[in-house]
């Protein structure tokens, strides 16, 4: 039950706007043909006084679950009990005014049509799980009520059931087409906003970084020092504008790989990718970026400034292997067991650690004076 309490509590927006109006239309067109069922049969029930005090608690519930549903904020389990409690009471109430010899005839109930609004309104709040609880209950209600367990009393269920499928279904195409269109609104919000922002970095900053760039080539010393640094944030800055922007995922779901290692790019730094997304889980690609940023903190630790990288993403349909390369001093023989010996986990947590909890492999190839080259497998399939 408490499933189906967090569905409702989840479903209490305005996103079925439309379907809670046509309840309440439905609602009053039900009514209506209830009152000219009673008005027509009125004299042939076994204690007639007591069919208009029913039906002006029927129309009284009418108006009030017509405006109570029109509130987001009381589409609530409370509200969607009390409606389906009343309306079985309301059919119940048919044992005593229509008699049960009528009924056993075939009568229709006081709540004849009427009873199906509810089991509507909780497939809409509670999808397909609320509205199968509500048309049992208001299906056995029906059954208990007529005494008699033939097709046509069974058949009333049985609509009641596929009405509830249908809704919920359709309820939940719903909530799935407008989480897409508002993730699609988000996205093409922050691409006009990078756009926007890119045109104005362009003619403001990039430009002048690229020109302090130019003018300080040919110097020596701290003049020419700054020059190199101010062509390496230009490369940052325009990687930063231009690159692809990483959507925020929910757990299990998925994420473009490219995306986050875009924000590694600089002057010094390549990204070599497949022209598609390289889609992964959500969590295996934030820690291959991790990984990656891990392999790249390494490389300015401990070569020298301005050192090459390059960063190659194969996308293949078992694994993705992301491999980092640079032309540094590389790595004498054996120095990553020293440096494990010795307490300096840097590769082997944040790299190795990293990959080989998602299933994967890393390879390291080096040589002194011959760069480093890191080598990162994993998996294209979950990961548990």
């Amino acid at each position: 039950m408490s499933e189906v309490t967090g569905a409702f509590a989840g479903r209490a927006g305005g996103l079925q706007a439309p379907l809670w109006r046509a309840i309440a239309v439905f609602r009053i067109a039900a009514l209506v043909y209830v009152t000219i069922l009673v008005v027509r049969n009125v004299g042939e029930y076994e204690r007639p006084v007591l069919a208009w005090p029913v039906l002006a608690l029927t129309a009284a519930w009418t108006v009030v679950t017509t405006y109570a549903y029109a509130d987001p904020t009381r589409r609530r389990p409370p509200l969607l009990v009390a409606d389906l409690v009343i309306t079985m009471g309301v059919m119940t109430a048919s044992i005593w005014v229509v008699g049960r010899a009528a009924l056993e005839a075939g009568r229709p109930t006081l709540a004849v049509a009427w009873h199906v609004a509810p089991v509507i309104a909780w497939a809409v709040a509670g999808g397909r799980r609320g509205g199968i609880i509500a048309a049992l209950a208001m299906g056995a209600t029906d059954l208990v009520v007529r005494a008699h367990y033939d097709q046509a009393a069974f058949t009333g269920t049985v609509l009641m059931l596929l009405a509830a499928l249908a809704v919920g279904y359709m309820v939940r195409l719903v909530e799935v087409a407008q989480a897409k269109l508002e993730h699609a609104v988000q996205l093409e919000a922050a691409t006009r906003e990078r756009e926007r922002l890119a045109r104005d970095i362009h003619d403001s900053v990039l430009q002048v970084l690229a020109l302090v760039k130019r003018r300080g080539a040919g110097l020596d010393g701290e003049a020419g020092e700054l020059a190199r640094l101010a062509g390496e944030q230009e490369a940052a800055l325009r990687a930063l504008v231009t690159s692809r922007t990483a959507p925020a995922v929910a757990d299990g779901a998925e994420a473009d790989l490219m995306a986050l290692l875009g924000r590694y790019a600089s002057s010094t730094v390549s990204i070599a990718s497949p022209a598609a997304a390289v889609r992964l889980p959500a969590r295996v690609a934030a820690e291959v970026a991790a990984a990656v940023g891990a392999a790249l903190d390494n490389v300015a630790k401990h070569c020298a400034p301005g050192t090459k990288v390059w960063v190659l993403v194969e996308d293949e349909p078992g694994d993705v292997t992301v491999s980092v390369r640079d032309d540094g001093c590389g790595i004498p023989p054996a120095r990553l067991d020293e440096a494990a010996a010795q307490g300096r986990l840097g590769v082997a947590q944040s790299i190795r650690g990293r990959i080989t909890d998602l299933g994967g492999t890393v390879e390291i190839a080096s040589a002194p004076g011959e760069g480093t080259e890191v080598e990162l497998t994993v998996p294209r399939g979950p990961i548990s």
